[in-house]
């Protein structure tokens, strides 16, 4: 990303993991995912170009490693990424994410930021009177924040590629060698879902969606990228 983008986001993104208000995070978070969804779509080169995807592992540390590395893997397919769960190891638990530096340098970017946004929303949130269960409560809030935050920003990356004449076709050749890589690195994949036991998943769905990443734009993990 060019510096002065870059920076740009950066700015934005630490306005929005600071203030408590609401209506300015989304404010922040919808200006800095237009950002970097224009940048996305500017970076493709046109069709017929060859270029090679990389990768980086991502390691998570507790707590709730298993779901910050959820978050990850989302954020980092929203973006057109593609991530695999890799276990633990290092640490933690390891995303190994695959695909082009724009891409994953927007994954980094936004990942890093709504660690940092989740968590302090996890400290805010208070379970009803009548839940026993108090982790799974929180476990189920956070997968319900990160399906929602996820889902946002797959509808603001559909926008930013559907205004962009031909983009289609670059990003369709594009996820073929993302997917070309992941194959030549993980011959068996085999997939999973989350088992939700908890009540918050519904609250965590409203704090993902009060982040507000796509309604109006494009659109340690606490000190620095995830790379």
């Amino acid at each position: 990303m060019r510096e002065r983008t870059l920076e740009r986001v950066r700015k934005l993104l630490a306005k929005a993991e600071r203030t408590d208000n609401e209506h300015e995070r989304a404010t922040f978070m919808a200006a800095a995912s237009a950002l970097m969804a224009k940048h996305g779509i500017d970076s493709l080169p046109p069709a017929g170009t060859r270029q090679t995807p990389g990768d980086r592992i991502v390691t998570l540390p507790a707590p709730w490693a298993r779901e910050k590395a959820r978050l990850v893997s989302l954020v980092a397919q929203a973006v057109r990424c593609r991530p695999l769960l890799i276990g633990q190891g290092d640490g933690g638990h390891r995303v190994h994410v695959f695909g082009f530096a724009a891409d994953l340098e927007r994954a980094d970017l936004l990942a890093t930021s709504l660690l940092l946004q989740m968590a302090s929303g996890l400290a805010r949130v208070r379970p009803p009177a009548d839940v026993d269960a108090l982790r799974a409560y929180r476990r189920s809030w956070l997968l319900g924040f990160t399906d929602e935050v996820y889902r946002l920003l797959c509808a603001a990356e559909s926008r930013a590629a559907a205004a962009s004449t031909g983009a289609a076709l670059v990003l369709a050749d594009r996820r073929a060698e993302v997917e070309r890589a992941v194959a030549a690195r993980y011959p068996r994949i085999r997939m999973s879902v989350p088992r939700t036991s908890g009540t918050g998943y519904r609250d965590g769905v409203a704090a993902g969606r009060r982040a507000d990443l796509g309604r109006t734009g494009m659109g340690s993990a606490c000190a620095g990228e995830l790379t």
